[in-house]
């Protein structure tokens, strides 16, 4: 190779290395300065009162969003209990079982439910769980959100399934284990970390819609009793609050929202622990 030729070589790679870097450190500083953003607007509203107390009348200043968060997890819980399971059984029937023409359908359709607008799945969940009763609920709510956690489910099911090697599939079955057997001792464990990552991340991605709530769950300045009420949320009430004239309820929509990123960056995090506790027990 010719010197010039060679130093043509090294200045490129110098120069993409640096653009990479620029463009890491523009994302690693955009989050950042997000995070940063909150606390500092909302920081300063975080008490104990913002965690157990209700929303104050307006005109009154302090109050909390206990209710809205309780009714944050009551919607997650549902969504888990609806979304995980339909998304867990169809990833596992597309890696394992599915064919060319049903299996493709079925891709088609989880990528085309997975970029449907938000607010679209509110309005069918409306139609569904929320019209024939002729009443909003948190159960209707969390059958909408419940709706998003399942393409990410099934994708995230199927890609890390068919990530487990055959061989695990093979040894099994020589050992005389059936299909079905194969699947629930060896493929799932296998590919355990990154189905619950992928369940994780759609819990995080739906945590923040409020489409869908406006819809179904409508919500609500009191607490919530039971799932046949309409509840209020995180999201909602942000909304809410920042749109009002009063400048307390500003700030507590300042502190809402870094709740909310908060609990975001938390599943994210577990995410990862998720994943690289799974690869230190596989090395070892």
């Amino acid at each position: 190779m010719s010197r010039g030729r060679l130093i043509w070589r090294k200045s490129l790679n110098a120069v993409m290395l640096t653009l990479t870097g620029v463009a890491a450190f523009s994302v690693v500083s955009l989050l950042f300065l997000i995070l940063g953003y909150f606390i500092w607007n909302g920081g300063r509203s975080l008490n104990w009162a913002f965690f157990t107390q209700l929303p104050k009348p307006v005109g009154e200043s302090g109050g909390g969003m206990a209710n809205a968060i309780v009714g944050s997890l009551k919607l997650l819980l549902l969504a888990a209990l609806i979304g995980l399971p339909v998304g867990l059984i169809a990833g596992v029937y597309l890696a394992e079982f599915g064919g060319k023409a049903f299996s493709f359908v079925i891709r088609y359709t989880t990528d085309l439910l997975n970029g449907v607008p938000s607010i679209v799945i509110g309005i069918f969940a409306y139609s569904l769980a929320v019209l024939p009763v002729k009443h909003f609920s948190t159960l209707a709510g969390g059958f909408a959100l419940g709706m998003m956690v399942v393409p990410i489910t099934v994708r995230a099911t199927e890609e890390f399934l068919r990530a487990v090697p055959g061989s695990l599939r093979e040894a099994a079955m020589a050992l005389g284990a059936s299909k079905w057997r194969t699947i629930a001792t060896v493929v799932l464990p296998a590919a355990s970390g990154g189905i619950i990552t992928g369940m994780l991340l759609s819990l995080a991605r739906v945590a923040g819609e409020t489409a869908p709530l406006l819809f179904t769950a409508l919500g609500n300045q009191y607490w919530s009793p039971g799932w046949s009420q309409p509840t209020s949320a995180l999201p909602m009430m942000i909304y809410q609050y920042a749109i009002s004239p009063y400048d307390d309820w500003h700030r507590q929509a300042w502190a809402a929202g870094l709740v909310l990123l908060s609990l975001v960056l938390l599943a994210n995090l577990g995410c990862r622990l998720v994943l690289s506790g799974r690869g230190a027990t596989r090395s070892n």
